[in-house]
């Protein structure tokens, strides 16, 4: 008894955990079992309840990139996208002729994340309102025909990271939306190809004149960027190597028709690809329309005005395809408004991604654009950090205490010294015979980096620069606590320490643009460029690595191989 008394005094005094321990000291290892995993999923819910919730907003190039590179043991991480898949947007034209299947191309978000050590939620809807304020989005499912599914709802944040890419932009052409297609979606590029059925199957019905089938078998590309040309040689392939042939009565009828508004196609590409493109496109028999700008669109007509003449010409069309370039979503114009940034194309971000005025919020992809700082802007604190004697001139050796910090947070300072053909920062401040000087002043000094800030450059909106900033994003979420105690970044220059990381450096690792029958043009660094077949080849490889699984690698090479064999399929389905 008193054993027991004992036992009942220290099983009062004592907490539940112990008192759990004690009861199956006396009653068998079960009740052990049953306190041990008790305060193993306590301690599990404390943990789930320190994570910081991160919504992403978007499941394009940047987001993907993001989610799958991101350590979610870390993080509470929710998804909203209008699609639950990822779309391989490159091959877009091939899906429009059916050289590519659109289901090889994209892959379900689910699957892409279901690897990961935790999960991540996904919401199929779009968000309609960012509120940084409340640390709130607002969004709306997609599912319009349920009312049980179409309730709007709010998602709490901790870190935000927006990556909705962008628009179609119609610089305001009147007749734009209602009559053109477009190649931003996979349900763009099936719309187009069955449109393209479409047309060929009018013009053999009977009762037509021969002036309305030539109307409806002229296919009009409006922009003659990489996305324009693609589809205006795949859709050349398309016709040439598989339309004709079962539809043999109108194939002298067919034209293609590419419009641009500059001098040349492909102006983002080397003046070589640029010129190379536009002589194959000749011997192709696709016309080439340059200095043309749109006027309006109608569902017969496109009317457009010659700026070298200032003549107005009214063009008859069976099909129009509208590419030119990118637009800012609703959701950004009206978060640009409430942060600040009114009147921009894309969100303003600095090196780190992180939106300008908003500590928590990320923008990455076609939506935000980096706004570099300029190195003039910091010349002095730079000086002065650099100054450590106080001596009112910088020696090389104080200098090559802060070249690297300089390198790394004005990327614009070594683009300089390429183009100027210089080896390092030395060079740049050479006198004006080129003599290595011992020290500069402030004044020569701001002197010799006066035109460094010339070679800043807005990235463009592409895949490959926003699935970067995706994966460095990650990154710099899965080294968060690390890099606050032991920051890995350059110099503050002007208020001492060190940034947490290292600003977004993109690195171009080149670009193609398929030109058709079997050859593209490859532009890849060092001035390498070159255009052909062998070009081709790279294109399929590369393309083929890219792809976001073994699923869909494996489905795009067959997609190739079955094309080569029995040719493009051309039902209308």
């Amino acid at each position: 008894m008193t054993l027991l008394s004992s036992l009942g005094r220290a099983s009062r005094s004592a907490p539940l955990a112990s008192k759990l321990l004690l009861l199956g000291t006396l009653s068998g290892g079960s009740i052990v079992a049953y306190s041990d995993s008790n305060a193993d999923a306590n301690k599990n819910e404390d943990q789930q309840l320190k994570k910081k919730k991160v919504v992403v907003l978007g499941t394009g190039w940047a987001g993907i990139s993001f989610l799958k590179d991101l350590d979610i043991t870390s993080y509470d991480v929710q998804v909203v996208s209008p699609q639950n898949y990822f779309a391989f947007t490159p091959l877009l034209p091939s899906v429009t002729c059916g050289t590519v299947e659109a289901r090889s191309i994209v892959e379900s978000v689910r699957n892409i994340t279901k690897k990961k050590n935790g999960e991540i939620e996904l919401w199929e809807a779009d968000c309609v309102k960012i509120d940084p304020v409340n640390h709130k989005v607002h969004c709306r499912p997609v599912f319009k025909d349920d009312p049980e599914a179409s309730q709007e709802f709010s998602l709490g944040y901790d870190y935000l990271i927006v990556a909705v890419g962008a628009q179609v932009n119609t610089f305001g052409t009147p007749g734009v939306l209602e009559n053109c297609h477009f190649l931003k979606e996979v349900e763009d590029a099936q719309r187009i190809r069955r449109g393209v059925i479409d047309c060929f199957e009018k013009a053999i019905l009977p009762g037509l004149t021969e002036e309305q089938r030539r109307r409806k078998l002229h296919f009009v590309i409006v922009g003659g960027g990489p996305t324009g040309v693609e589809f205006a040689a795949e859709l050349h392939d398309f016709i040439i190597e598989d339309i004709t042939k079962i539809y043999p009565s109108v194939k002298e009828l067919v034209k293609i028709t590419l419009i641009q508004s500059g001098d040349h196609i492909l102006n983002s590409f080397d003046e070589r690809i640029s010129s190379f493109a536009e002589q194959k496109f000749t011997r192709d028999g696709i016309d080439v329309q340059t200095g043309m700008r749109v006027m309006s669109v109608t569902d017969k007509d496109i009317t457009v005005k010659v700026k070298s003449s200032g003549d107005v010409v009214s063009i008859p069309h069976g099909l129009i395809l509208w590419s030119t370039g990118v637009g800012t979503r609703p959701v950004i114009s009206d978060f640009m408004e409430q942060v600040g940034q009114g009147g921009r194309r894309a969100l303003a971000t600095n090196e780190w991604l992180q939106v300008t005025g908003c500590e928590n919020v990320y923008a990455v992809g076609d939506c935000a654009s980096i706004a570099q700082r300029k190195i003039m802007g910091d010349i002095a604190n730079i000086f002065k950090a650099a100054d450590v004697d106080n001596s009112g001139t910088l020696t090389m050796e104080e200098l090559q205490d802060v070249v690297d910090d300089i390198l790394v947070r004005y990327p614009q300072v070594e683009l300089y010294l390429k183009s100027q053909h210089m080896r390092n920062i030395n060079d740049l401040l050479a006198d004006s015979q080129g003599n290595a000087r011992k020290e500069v002043d402030i004044e020569s000094f701001k002197l010799a980096l006066a035109e460094v800030d010339s070679q800043m450059k807005t990235l463009p909106a592409t895949a490959q620069v926003a699935a970067q900033q995706g994966a460095y994003l990650a990154k710099c979420f899965n080294r968060m606590e690390q890099c606050k105690e032991q920051p890995e970044g350059p110099k503050r220059f002007r208020t001492g320490g060190h940034h947490q990381f290292r600003p977004f450096q993109y690195k171009h690792f080149g670009q193609f643009a398929p030109l058709g029958g079997d050859q593209a043009a490859a532009e890849l660094p060092g001035d390498w460029v070159s255009a052909g077949r062998s070009a081709q080849w790279l294109w399929y490889s590369v393309y083929a690595s890219k792809q976001v699984s073994w699923r869909t690698r494996a489905l795009v090479v067959s997609d190739w191989t079955r094309r080569y064999i029995f040719g493009r399929d051309s039902s209308r389905i």
